[in-house]
């Protein structure tokens, strides 16, 4: 039996490692995240909440969790 591959992203201060093919929602949802309540940035760029499925995350990948800012 072959080992799944796996990429390892670097998510606040800490690694972690993921399956080949995850996505930015799949780590929130491996981090136990509710979606609404956290912003995303992926290498320094702001991902948007409708954007995540969709926005695969590759070997190295820099992830940034933070509090959305609300108000005007």
């Amino acid at each position: 039996m072959t080992a799944l591959p796996s990429i390892t992203v670097r998510l606040d201060d800490r690694t972690v490692a993921m399956p080949a093919g995850a996505t930015l929602a799949h780590l929130l949802e491996r981090e136990r995240r509710e979606a609404a309540a956290v912003a995303t940035a992926l290498n320094g760029r702001f991902v948007p909440r409708d954007a995540r499925a969709d926005t695969a995350l590759n070997d190295g990948d820099v992830v940034l969790f933070f509090q959305p800012i609300v108000g005007g």
